[in-house]
């Protein structure tokens, strides 16, 4: 995974926070308590991406059989 990008919009008690992973262009979201740590904010988001980007590798995969 290339440079990841985060953006943060606290949204009441939450805060919704956008991960994009620069060289592809995914983007993914997610909802989190607005009482976590910057850091736990992105790992919950970087769990997410990784989800996303090993999904779309198996799926290319597949295809490919």
């Amino acid at each position: 995974m290339s440079e990841v990008l985060f953006e943060y919009m606290r949204i009441g008690n939450n805060v919704k926070v956008t991960a994009i992973e620069s060289s592809t262009k995914v983007e993914v979201s997610v909802i989190v308590p607005a009482s976590l740590s910057e850091e736990q904010m992105q790992l919950q988001a970087l769990k997410k991406l990784k989800y996303v980007l090993e999904k779309q590798v198996s799926q290319q995969s597949e295809l490919r059989l």
